[in-house]
Formats: structure tokens, sequence, C-alpha cells
């Protein structure tokens, strides 16, 4: 064989090689678009990139998340939340908030008295744990002080005001409402508190005046006491009038 002729030859198949792979390449090429043009490319097999691929998203990747923790980590909830180890950390909420309590009411479930200790309440002053005085005084004129002082061994609660009935009178003079105290008299032992008689008007304006020579004091609740007056009596007209219980001797005679 001739050189030219082994030269022809060899041409010939290299030729033949170059057809016969661009026809295998065409061929591929049309049955992948047969293959998408029906039911999509056939999956030859698992692999790491298809795995990942196929992993769930959205909220089915946070419930897989949430049930299965990534890595080597213990999943712990506080607050709604679930915690990873080495994998991470995701938090979930609930749907309707989250709600904290200890389960238990603070408070110290119990109740003062007006100025008693704690669970306690202070009994009320009357004639029977008290004595009480009268004393006609000079300023302001036609005045007459009530003295109440504690006799026992407990502070007692002194309210309201002294419902005084002089001699036979049928009825107990009115309270100066604008002599009311901004909090109840608490008498210790020993201690006193004090109210203000009005007697009579000052210019003589009163009428029905009268000499009154007895005196009862009733309490808010107990017994009633009996002070003496002075032995020529007092004399009240209409305009005689009471204060409240005070605590100290001023308020009682500012009226």
């Amino acid at each position: 064989m001739s050189v030219r002729t082994a030269r022809t030859a060899r041409t010939a198949r290299t030729a033949r090689t170059r057809f016969l792979a661009a026809t295998a390449v065409a061929l591929a090429a049309l049955t992948l678009t047969a293959c998408n043009d029906g039911d999509g490319v056939r999956a030859e097999g698992p692999s790491d990139t298809s795995a990942s691929s196929a992993q769930p998203s959205g909220p089915a990747a946070d419930a897989s998340s949430t049930a299965k923790p990534a890595g080597n980590g213990t999943a712990s909830s506080t607050g709604g939340s679930t915690t990873g180890g080495s994998g991470g950390s995701k938090s979930t909420s609930t749907a309707a908030g989250s709600t904290q309590g200890s389960g238990k009411k603070n408070g110290t479930g119990s109740k003062t008295g007006s100025t008693g200790q704690a669970g306690t309440r202070n009994v009320a002053c009357d004639g029977s744990t008290t004595k009480t005085t009268a004393t006609a005084v000079s300023r302001p004129l036609n005045h007459l002080l009530l003295t109440v002082t504690n006799t026992g061994t407990r502070n007692c609660d002194l309210t309201g005001y002294p419902i005084a009935r002089f001699a036979e009178a049928q009825s107990v003079p009115p309270v100066a409402e604008e002599t009311h105290p901004q909090a109840v008299v608490t008498l210790a032992p020993g201690e006193s508190g004090y109210a203000g008689v009005l007697l009579s008007a000052a210019d003589g304006s009163g009428g029905n005046g009268y000499t009154a020579k007895t005196l009862e004091i009733g309490f808010h609740k107990g017994r009633s006491a009996t002070p003496a007056l002075p032995s020529k009596g007092v004399y009240i007209d209409d305009k005689l009038t009471v204060t409240y219980w005070q605590q100290d001797l001023d308020g009682a005679l500012a009226y």
C-alpha cells in the first residue's frame, strides 16, 4: 500500500468517527427534548444534590426542623421557642400568644382597722370604757367642752359626734358638718377626745331658751354617759349645735 492510500484510509476513518459522534449527540438531544415534552426528566439515581433539593420548605420545613433538631444538640422549649444544639436555633410562636403566670396571687390577706393592728379592728368608745366630762368655757362665749377619756386597756374609736340630750328635750341638737375630721379619732388607753357644744347665740338672737341642769351623751355604739353640768345649769336656745369628735381640744372649740 502506498503512502497516499494509507493517508486516505486514515482520513476516512476520522471522518466516520466524527460523524458517529455527532449522530450520538443529536440523538441524546432529541431524547432530552422528548422527555421534557412528556413526563419530565427521569432521575437516573439518588445524589446529594437531588436529596438537598427534595427537602421540604415553608411550614413543612419548620415543622420538620422543630421535630428533629439538626446536629447533636438537644431541644428545649421556653416561652414558645425550640432551640437546637450545634445545628442552630429556631423560634416558633403560638397561635394565641403566650401567657405567663405563677399560679398564685400575692396579698397579705388581712384587714386593718382604723388604726388597729393587722387583722384587728378597734372597739368603739362608749360609756363603759371611757369617762366623760362637760366643762363650761369662757371662750368662745356660750360654749361647753365635752372631754372623753379612754379608761380601758385597749384602743377605741371615737366615731361620729356626741348625741347630746339636755334635760327633758325631745330631740338632739344638730351637728356642724364643717367640723367633720379627716380621720377617725382613735384613743389609746389614757388619751382623750373632744367635742364642742354651742349652747346659745352670743348675740341673743336665739329663741325658745331655757336652763338645763342635766345632760346625757350617747355614743355611736354602746352605753351612754351622764356628765355633770355646772350646779347652776347651762342656758340653751334653738341655736344649740355640736361638733364632731375631735382629736385635739382646739378643733373642738373652733366652731
